[in-house]
């Protein structure tokens, strides 16, 4: 430990000992209505993040011990931002119970397991009175928790946290991997691992993107390789922890060609439905599928383009056009996707992970609803190309958490503009100015 401190600079130093302090009292001591205070604090960790970042750039083994150091910090916190956990240890203690959790809903089954109705009070009745979206994979990684601690409320978060962390351990190793066959710093990585953002928001809150990520890292590393068969096998596997990377497969075309590319979606699509087995019955697709719907079509939170298209709709309609707009939408997003698979060179790697986060991000931004932790898939494409918007966004969501200063969330859209303005504004100027001839070097985060 000595020869770590004495290592690093006097002010590396001082933003570590800052870090350490803000993530200490994030995590463990402040409520989630405590905007202000979240404000001030994470934008201190955001800064000091950006100058270990750039103080240490040229020392891997530094910035990998920073980014595990942080996680372990949060190991033994109860998530404070987010209360979505308690639905995952819920749907973990039903399999662990014997009981399908895509057949019962939290509001009338607290008795089931164990601190049934804490964990319900917890999730919030809006949680609790919708069936579960989460895919086979994701519940598996419910599961394990409820086995080591079925009662324990601290245990399974502690669980959780720790599959989340080899997640990013599987990350770090994939996303260098990748980093390298693209030619670009390795260092470029902990844009990703070291972010506050990603600390927080997924090791924090216990949000599942970080397995995805991990799957979806190792998909795009063998896809590289051309290995589409296990590319197409870690791939499906992403699919199962989260649905969003299906929006993804047409952007393989390029690469693998027509038939590879059928013969790819056609694995994806076996794989999951094996997934599915043990889980079927004649409710199953019925009870998952109003979820989702529920998702695209009563759901708001700081959206963006939407919000604007709502106020049309406002002016025009004279109610909440949602239902229409969330019909809408996904075929918009579908086409626009399609083209951008089809009219891109995306056999090249660097172009292919432009693609992806241009997709992703022209999701989002139709999207009714995008909570803080989406922005990790953003972030992490945006590692491998030279597109830095998604990093400013990383720190600009925070303005998000000013909904949850009053008990019916009622959100501030002048947060949620100031927010989308500096992420447009941003991602503008990158499109239309950035030379794309310049280095991907970490130091250079413009």
């Amino acid at each position: 430990m000595n020869k770590f401190v004495h290592k690093i600079s006097k002010n590396s130093l001082v933003a570590l000992v800052l870090s350490i302090l803000c993530y200490v009292t994030i995590s463990y001591g402040i409520e989630r209505s405590s905007f202000y205070k979240l404000l001030i604090l994470y934008t201190v960790l955001f800064a000091s993040f950006l100058f270990l970042l750039y103080d240490n750039k040229n020392d891997e083994n530094t910035l990998l011990s920073f980014s595990f150091l942080f996680r372990l910090l949060l190991l033994f916190a109860i998530p404070n931002l987010s209360d979505d956990f308690y639905r995952f240890i819920w749907d973990g203690r039903m399999l662990w119970e014997g009981f399908n959790p895509y057949l019962y809903l939290p509001e009338n089954n607290t008795a089931l397991v164990a601190q049934g109705q804490s964990l319900y009070q917890g999730m919030g009745a809006m949680n609790g009175s919708h069936y579960t979206c989460y895919p086979p994979v994701n519940q598996l990684t419910f599961l394990i928790p409820a086995i080591f601690f079925s009662k324990n409320l601290l245990g399974a978060t502690v669980i959780m946290r720790l599959l989340i962390l080899l997640a990013d351990v599987g990350t770090y190793y994939y996303g260098k991997k990748i980093l390298a066959l693209l030619n670009i710093p390795g260092n470029n990585i902990f844009l990703y691992l070291l972010n506050p953002f990603v600390i927080i928001e997924l090791t924090g809150n216990l949000h599942f993107e970080a397995v995805m990520i991990f799957f979806l890292a190792a998909a795009i590393y063998y896809l590289l390789k051309n290995n589409w068969l296990v590319s197409a096998f870690y791939f499906a596997v992403s699919v199962s922890v989260k649905l969003i990377p299906l929006l993804f497969l047409p952007v393989f075309i390029k690469r693998l060609g027509l038939k590879k590319s059928l013969l790819y979606g056609g694995i994806v699509l076996g794989v999951n439905i094996l997934f599915f087995l043990p889980f079927a019955s004649h409710e199953l697709y019925d009870n998952f599928m109003k979820s989702i719907h529920l998702y695209f079509q009563n759901f708001e939170f700081n959206a963006s383009i939407y919000y604007i298209i709502r106020e049309i709709g406002f002016q025009v309609k004279g109610y909440n056009i949602i239902h229409s707009v969330g019909k809408i939408t996904p075929f918009i997003v579908a086409i626009s996707v399609l083209l951008l698979s089809l009219l891109r060179a995306n056999r090249n790697g660097k172009i292919l992970f432009e693609t992806l986060l241009f997709s992703i991000c022209i999701y989002y931004s139709l999207a009714s609803i995008v909570h803080p932790w989406y922005i990790a898939i953003p972030l992490f494409f945006s590692v491998f190309t030279q597109y830095k918007f998604p990093l400013l966004w990383s720190f600009v969501v925070v303005l998000s958490y000013a909904a949850y200063q009053n008990i019916s969330y009622k959100e501030n859209l002048y947060f949620v503009g100031l927010e989308y303005l500096v992420v447009y504004t941003a991602f503008f100027y990158e499109i239309l100015f950035l030379n794309k001839k310049s280095s991907f070097r970490i130091g250079n985060l413009r």
